[in-house]
């Protein structure tokens, strides 16, 4: 049984201040009962209180005790990590990376699932990759609450189904999310893939401190993401951000979008632009870059080694390229204006800075709002990091809402 509020503090205040304290130890603990009060404005009694509270329900844990001060030694808190467990999962062509995180972040166990196919429909994949990783956490699947998963696809509120996964056998089925609903024990959220990596850049990345961003997404496709006032922009049927297939100058109009697979933007600024352009300059690659897949492997390694010449055919490449990518970008810019763009993936991890740079001096000349331009800095699987982060939201909302608990 929780304990009562101290006297004369109404039930919303005691639940803002327990939320304002668990947030504070989210992002500067372990702290003491003293530094908390301070922190969250409250007395030391009512932190004393509060913290007696949110011990008792399982929410803080002791972490120790304050040293190097006159005085005894006083006791430090911070956020209890098993109040609870997310999952997040990046399903991809022939595998799912599945990921578990306890409620400060800290991920405690991963699973690889290759090879999905054989594991039933897609349901059943989604449930053996959350077990796997479940089981590396040493929890059950059970023990979760929630799941977030990331795929190249976006969900239609009008339709109430996923779209655009083309490349995904069996994910545009119209009751899927009612089949993945029944077959997990937790809470269960489909997300677009660059969609959730702009939530991890947000939230640990090159966007922190931003509310209004754009973020394109170059690796084996094109893809973009916006956030509005701290907020995804999603659209009416789920599609926003789905700028691949955009027309721009010089490259084939295409007519049926959702299932054409080449042209548009992708074919003036994708990965399958740079070996196009290197042979144009007469860059000759001797023999095949090996991975599982060679052709952008072949165009990561012509964007490395452009990046690094300031003159010749290497640097006219990484000039041409960066036309194109910033052709696509102007045309955003002129609609959006946004505060800041994130270019992300491993196309722009390649170029690094040079890449950036000479995109930014496109843009300045083609577009009049003149967005700054930054790397994206969640560089190890930002899909499966964002899935996480974007779990982790909602459950401390749910968990952190004390007010539910009274």
């Amino acid at each position: 049984m929780r304990n009562g509020p101290g006297p004369g503090v109404p039930r919303v205040l005691r639940t803002i201040n327990d939320r304002a304290a668990l947030e504070v130890l989210l992002e500067r603990g372990p702290l003491s009962r003293a530094q908390i009060g301070r922190l969250t404005g409250v007395s030391k009694p009512t932190a004393s209180l509060m913290l007696s509270r949110l011990e008792a329900d399982g929410l803080v844990v002791a972490a120790g005790a304050t040293a190097g001060h006159p005085g005894p030694a006083g006791v430090l808190y911070s956020v209890n990590p098993a109040a609870a467990h997310v999952a997040g999962l990046d399903v991809t062509p022939g595998l799912i990376r599945a990921a578990v995180a306890d409620l400060t972040g800290r991920t405690t166990g991963t699973y690889d699932l290759t090879e999905p196919e054989l594991y039933g429909d897609e349901s059943d994949q989604v449930a053996a990759a959350v077990e796997g990783a479940a089981r590396a956490a040493g929890l059950v699947p059970d023990a979760l609450h929630r799941v977030v998963i990331g795929a190249p696809l976006a969900f239609d509120p009008r339709e109430g189904r996923l779209r655009y996964p083309s490349h995904l056998r069996g994910w545009r089925s119209p009751d899927l999310l009612r089949r993945l609903a029944a077959r997990l024990p937790m809470a269960v959220a489909c997300e677009n893939d660059v969609n959730l990596v702009a939530i991890a850049e947000r939230r640990l990345g090159a966007a922190r401190g931003y509310e209004d961003f754009f973020l394109l997404w170059n690796e084996e496709g094109i893809g973009a993401a916006l956030m509005f006032g701290g907020r995804l922009h999603r659209g009416r049927t789920g599609g926003s951000g789905e700028v691949g297939l955009m027309p721009v100058p010089g490259t084939p109009l295409v007519r049926d979008p959702e299932a054409a697979q080449t042209g548009g933007y992708q074919d003036l600024a994708g990965f399958q632009a740079v070996p196009a352009i290197a042979r144009r300059l007469g860059i000759v690659e001797a023999g095949e870059v090996p991975g599982p897949d060679p052709e952008l492997a072949a165009a990561l390694a012509l964007l490395r080694r452009a990046a690094q010449h300031t003159d010749g055919p290497y640097r006219r490449l990484l000039e041409l390229f960066a036309t194109g990518v910033a052709t696509g970008l102007a045309a955003v810019a002129a609609v959006l204006d946004p505060e800041i763009v994130v270019l992300a993936g491993g196309v722009f991890t390649a170029g690094g800075e040079p890449l950036r740079c000479l995109v930014e001096a496109e843009l300045s000349e083609l577009s009049a709002c003149r967005p700054p331009l930054v790397l994206g800095e969640v560089h190890e699987h930002p899909v499966l990091r964002g899935a996480l982060e974007s779990a982790l939201a909602t459950t401390r909302d749910e968990v952190f809402d004390t007010s539910r608990q009274a």
